[in-house]
């Protein structure tokens, strides 16, 4: 989380994008390997457009397959890219002299929708990367490479009402303007017969939607596509430079937002029910907090977005709320049926007879002055780019103010970009999510064996983690081995040593401000003792009560309150992870033992407090988990050996799996099995319940 205060006085300039083209990388690329370093370079610089965002082309000589003749290829971004990270095989490949000849089957802007249909038909060498939208753009342009990006400074002129004049006096006629028309086919042509008609140009402005220009090479491409930007970008500056943006700063950033967050995304995320859950993304960076805090915040906010990138990852226009009521639950559910409201209405207004039907209503982005920008999506990657992307419509309004008024997508535009059939046809052949995905879990002990598998475990189903450990090195380690594996977005990391009542609850501050709430709770950091009674000190027995019993308290209280929230979600899982020694009698381990015990006890007490509320409670009790196990590499391992009077080698787990019914190891994966079952759906009617993962132990029969 970025703590920025936004510039006192001045607004915050557009960046200069950098030339980052290097030659020695370039040297003997093939056509179609520059185009995708181009492509790269350019999607990999947020200051030329943002993720997901833009398309590149080459038009190249390939050999046909078929007829091993010489025919010209449009290698273009393939749909659903992102040039900033895509390969070679993100590319459509299409046969230029047909993609000309598909204008026989064009009658007028109607026909659209179906023009993309024939675009499979044109695919070379059996290339299944499906060709995108903005295709026809590319291949009707007579140039050999193509870019249209859509950068923040570009897209303020494109939609701000003195962009026209602002790109003539920029750029002395080189860059045309075309209006706003929605992308496809029709757009196509369009660009195609006003570039025939005005031969000097250099590229075209597309009002609301980007910037299109060419080179006679890869190189020259790029290099006139990033200077374009910086143009921009310079005259933008200085119509910005010595004034405030937006109407000058009206309140400062509140100095508790971080608490005020962790507290106000939770309960917003309980108020918005659907089909499935919701995960939030925080942010108060400067250029979001110089919004939300100024003058024209609210008249601004209202129009919505302007880019069809941009609205498409964020609805029609966000929600904001009052500052001064955020504690009134009331209110806050209030605004959010009054946004649905107004979202069904919109919904009304404006579909056609052959629209899909309604999508989900809730906001997608929350604005709060003082405090900065959430957003809300199913799962935490769309939460962040529905962030970062309005992020982009924020630098949009402030450039496109300092030269005129900004302009917004017209209402029925928004609609039917955002109920395409062909949006709805690519949203419906997306796979279906996985059976956690929108759920949180937070994990204490999540650097250890059990802790770390059971994180896998979640993580691999479509979770979100929350890490906690008092190890603060050793739960990073981690944390950031699941990020390469996982994806960054879905698991963080925190300090906490469960027998501290502020570090607990600033834990679960902190999995609020990262994702929105609690789901899951895996109560699992743990201790071993093991001595005789005579031999057990206060000290050990204390010790043993503040991490195993205390701790699982601590962590559950903490826990509720969040978990209450989603009572009308299908509630939440509490997950005691105990021993079989709480359930039968150690030697030597009383202090352990009863600890433990006390633990499950506490697990069936909150099974009875938290079921009004959706809470379900739950034990794991595993037994001689000694693979992977920390509690096991100290000296647990020495003075449960002496108890039973064996070697503390490879002698003791021998010992335990002849001592088991089955006569097997229990694993860390074998324990985060069942902990996954408890925190899923398929124990949806299970409360108060323990499962025994020992490999079988009849001491441990609870019944």
């Amino acid at each position: 989380m970025n703590m920025h205060a936004p510039l006192a006085g001045e607004a915050i300039p557009f960046a200069i994008p950098a030339n980052r083209w290097d030659e020695s990388a370039a040297a003997g690329k093939s056509e179609a390997e520059l185009l995708l370093y181009r492509s790269n370079l350019l999607g990999s610089d947020l200051t030329v457009t943002n993720f997901g965002g833009g398309n590149t082309s080459a038009k190249i000589v390939e050999t046909d397959p078929l007829t091993g003749g010489e025919v010209e290829v449009l290698w273009v971004k393939g749909s659903g890219g992102d040039i900033g990270s895509m390969k070679l095989d993100g590319f459509a490949t299409l046969y230029q002299e047909k993609l000309l000849g598909l204008e026989r089957h064009y009658g007028g802007e109607q026909d659209d929708d179906k023009m993309v249909g024939f675009l499979p038909h044109c695919t070379f060498n059996l290339n299944g990367r499906a060709a995108s939208i903005d295709t026809p753009l590319h291949s009707l342009l007579p140039f050999r490479h193509v870019d249209h990006v859509h950068p923040d400074a570009i897209i303020a002129l494109a939609a701000s009402s003195g962009g026209e004049a602002a790109t003539r006096e920029i750029w002395g006629g080189k860059i045309g303007w075309l209006g706003w028309k929605r992308p496809g086919y029709t757009l196509a042509v369009q660009l195609r017969d006003y570039v025939a008609a005005h031969p000097q140009l250099e590229g075209v402005m597309l009002a609301g939607h980007g910037i299109i220009c060419w080179g006679d090479s890869a190189r020259a491409c790029y290099d006139h596509t990033v200077q374009l930007i910086a143009d921009a970008a310079d005259y933008l500056n200085s119509k910005l430079a010595g004034a405030p943006a937006f109407g000058g700063a009206v309140l400062s950033p509140s100095q508790d937002r971080a608490a005020i967050v962790a507290d106000l995304m939770p309960r917003l995320r309980g108020l918005m029910t659907g089909a499935r859950r919701k995960l939030g993304h925080y942010s108060d960076d400067a250029a979001t907090m110089e919004f939300v805090c100024s003058a024209h915040f609210e008249r601004l906010a209202a129009l919505g977005t302007s880019c069809p990138d941009h609205f498409l990852r964020t609805k029609i226009a966000p929600l904001t709320l009052d500052p001064a009521k955020l504690q009134d639950d009331a209110y806050l559910a209030q605004k959010i049926a009054d946004y649905r409201d107004l979202y069904a209405a919109y919904y009304e207004r404006c579909k056609r007879p052959n629209s899909p039907a309604m999508r989900d209503a809730n906001p997608v982005v929350v604005l709060v002055p003082g405090v900065g920008r959430i957003t809300f999506a199913t799962d935490k990657t769309t939460a962040r780019l529905a962030g970062e992307f309005y992020l982009n419509a924020i630098n949009v309004m402030r450039g496109a103010e300092a030269i005129g008024d900004y302009v917004a997508l017209d209402e029925q535009e928004a609609f039917d970009i955002e109920y395409w059939l062909l949006e709805e046809a690519k949203l419906q052949r997306m796979p279906a999510p996985k059976p956690m995905v929108g759920r949180i879990a937070l994990i204490t002990g999540g650097a250890g064996g059990i802790g770390a598998a059971t994180a896998a475990r979640l993580l691999a189903e479509g979770a979100c983690v929350m890490l906690a450990d008092r190890a603060a090195d050793t739960v990073e380690e981690v944390c950031a081995g699941f990020a390469k594996q996982f994806g960054k977005d879905v698991v963080r990391a925190t300090v906490c040593d469960v027998t501290d009542e502020a570090q607990v609850q600033a834990a679960f501050d902190e999995c609020a401000r990262q994702f929105g709430g609690l789901d899951v709770l895996v109560a699992n950091a743990g201790i071993a003792s093991s001595a005789p009674i005579e031999e057990t000190t206060v000290e050990l027995w204390h010790r043993n009560y503040d991490v195993l019993a205390q701790g699982y308290f601590l962590t559950a209280r903490s826990a509720f309150p969040l978990m209450k929230r989603m009572k009308d979600q299908g509630g939440a899982s509490i997950v005691f992870i105990g021993s079989k020694n709480g359930v039968a009698a150690a030697t030597n381990a009383s202090a352990y033992a009863s600890a433990k015990a006390a633990a499950n006890h506490l697990a069936r007490c909150l099974a009875l407090e938290g079921a009004p509320s959706g809470i379900r409670v739950n034990t794991v009790n595993p037994d001689a988990v000694i693979r992977g196990s920390k509690i096991w590499d100290g000296d647990w391992r020495k003075e449960r050996a002496g108890a039973h009077g064996i070697d503390p080698g490879r002698e003791l787990e021998e010992h335990y799996r002849q001592r088991s019914m089955l006569k097997r190891d229990v694993l860390p994966e074998d324990i985060a099995e069942a902990v996954y079952f408890l925190a899923g759906d398929a124990s949806a009617k299970s409360t108060g319940n323990m499962i025994n993962v020992d490999a079988g132990n009849a001491q441990a029969f609870t019944r």
